[in-house]
């Protein structure tokens, strides 16, 4: 079988010499992250999804939530010093991001954008996050995510 591309998101990695497991199962279109978690094995708790947010100014932010969990609206504004935010459009993601809806990852976006995780994501030594495609998940050190998408740590789900 031919050695599988890499992806942004892989490269980044690599390039940071940071280790990281790649789990790749069949899948021809989005599927949310709890068949994806399905699909490899992966506890729901551990598994994260990434959503793009435009703030009311206008800038573009990354918040990173547990698959079963929706992210709370006023708390991710407040997370990034916004007045609110807004899901963008889906039509736009490929274009903001580099990447197609439901192959997301919070790491190797074409721009660095402000990234939050959810602080329940501290909670865990390894976080599962997409790949960077659809049909691949990767399992990265919660420590080295924050470190390479200079991202935080913020309650930003919803009760």
């Amino acid at each position: 079988m031919a050695k599988e591309a890499k992806t942004n998101a892989m490269r980044m990695l690599d390039r940071q010499k940071i280790p990281y497991e790649a789990f790749t199962y069949e899948c021809d279109e989005f599927i949310d992250g709890v068949h994806s978690a399905d699909r490899i094995g992966a506890p729901y708790e551990q598994s994260f999804k990434t959503l793009v947010m435009e703030g009311k100014s206008g800038g573009y932010y990354v918040f990173v939530v547990p698959i079963e969990k929706e992210v709370d609206r006023k708390a991710a504004a407040k997370a990034v010093g916004e007045k609110t935010v807004d899901m963008i459009h889906v039509k736009d993601i490929l274009k903001i991001t580099g990447y197609v809806r439901g192959g997301c990852s919070p790491v190797g976006m074409k721009k660095p954008y402000p990234v939050v995780f959810d602080s329940s994501a501290g909670n865990f030594p390894e976080i599962y996050v997409s790949g960077g495609r659809i049909g691949l998940t990767l399992k990265v050190s919660t420590e080295c995510l924050l470190e390479i998408t200079k991202g935080k740590l913020a309650d930003i789900t919803a009760k």
